[in-house]
């Protein structure tokens, strides 16, 4: 008589191993065999109802913490590669572009943080009927993401002249959106901003009290970017764009490394995306513990809010999501203001040997 429940082995592929036992092994040998499948088949359905609660969890979540919570996930299961990285110059992520679009007539913006400051200058592009269009500053994640982009090709083509072989619905999914076509779609959203980084200056200062430097650029040189409205996909993506070779120096010379996955993550906050990189920036450069006050946190990332209130709220949260991705980065918030510790660029997803002093 069996000493074990053979009902709890319930898996066909089991039960299959377990009626061919029967038949082929010594009664005690098969007895110590159809209990180790009673535990396979126990541990089956605990990582099965596992799954199921996880499940359960996500679905309940908002669809961009969703999404965070997966991301972490991921990088936690898939680890750290080199292949994952994309690259910002890092004056832009220290100094950002605009959250959101400005207000009509406005074609000069300005970000300073600490002894550094960007300053950008909206320009032109002549259309194909011949006329000079304005266009905006560039602004928001899309500007954001399409920049991260471009420098990562020209960076791993170690070029300023960046071939770029996938087409616009392809990058746009590898950042996590959707492409949609049409009056309300995403895929003019990009386009815009792409026209908009083509069209604009940069000004990038430094000063330290005693002396001032200043690069005065115009970050890309060639590019075509004006499409038929009925275009296909692959059409709506530039074949060739080119880097300014000052730009470039800058780029080659600075710049600052961040997951895409991360990049995925916080793809719909420019904000998000801001203090993601000025936090990979400082912290990993960081000897003692760092303390930056509420005044110039707000004044680094607290474009469109007036109220302290409102602004800590949102920080609050921001450094949540930040967190949610990874937990065990050494970033809170108090009544003084933002708190690092220096942390390892593995505690960022990044490579260490990939991150540039």
């Amino acid at each position: 008589m069996n000493d074990f429940d053979e009902s709890l082995i319930r898996d066909s592929d089991l039960r299959e191993r377990l009626e061919s036992a029967r038949t082929s092994m010594d009664r005690r040998i098969f007895k110590t065999y159809a209990s180790s499948l009673v535990s396979t088949q126990e541990k089956r359905d605990a990582e099965a109802k596992a799954a199921q609660e996880r499940a359960a969890k996500l679905a309940a979540m908002p669809r961009e913490k969703r999404r965070r919570a997966i991301i972490r996930e991921v990088i936690e299961n898939e680890g750290l590669s080199t292949d994952n990285l994309r690259y910002m110059p890092t004056p832009l992520a220290i100094c950002g572009l605009p959250y959101k679009a400005l207000p009509d007539g406005e074609t000069e913006f300005e970000r300073k943080q600490g002894r550094m400051a960007v300053t950008v200058t909206a320009g032109k592009l002549r259309s194909p009927d011949g006329q000079r269009v304005q266009q905006p500053i560039p602004y928001g994640p899309k500007a954001r993401l399409i920049m991260a982009h471009l420098s990562t090709e020209a960076l791993r083509n170690n070029s300023p002249i960046v071939e770029t072989s996938e087409t616009l619905s392809g990058f746009m999914r590898d950042m996590g959106f959707e492409p949609r076509g049409g009056r309300n779609g995403n895929i003019e959203p990009f386009k815009e901003q792409l026209r908009a980084l083509a069209a604009c200056r940069m000004e990038i200062s430094t000063w330290d009290g005693k002396r001032s430097g200043q690069v005065d650029v115009k970050p890309l040189n060639k590019v075509e970017l004006w499409f038929p409205e009925n275009a296909n996909q692959k059409s709506l993506w530039p074949t060739t764009i080119a880097f300014s070779e000052d730009f470039y120096r800058e780029l080659k010379n600075h710049a600052l490394p961040i997951d895409v996955r991360v990049l995925r993550a916080l793809s719909n906050s420019a904000r998000r995306l801001d203090l993601m990189l000025w936090v990979t920036y400082r912290i990993t450069r960081l000897q003692t513990k760092l303390v930056l006050d509420w005044k110039p946190l707000k004044s680094q990332f607290g474009e469109g809010y007036t109220r302290d209130r409102a602004f800590k709220a949102a920080m609050i949260d921001d450094v949540a999501a930040l967190k949610e991705i990874f937990p065990k980065i050494p970033l809170k918030l108090t009544e003084r203001g933002l708190e690092m510790e220096a942390a390892d660029a593995t505690a960022l997803a990044i490579p260490k040997r990939t991150l540039k002093a």
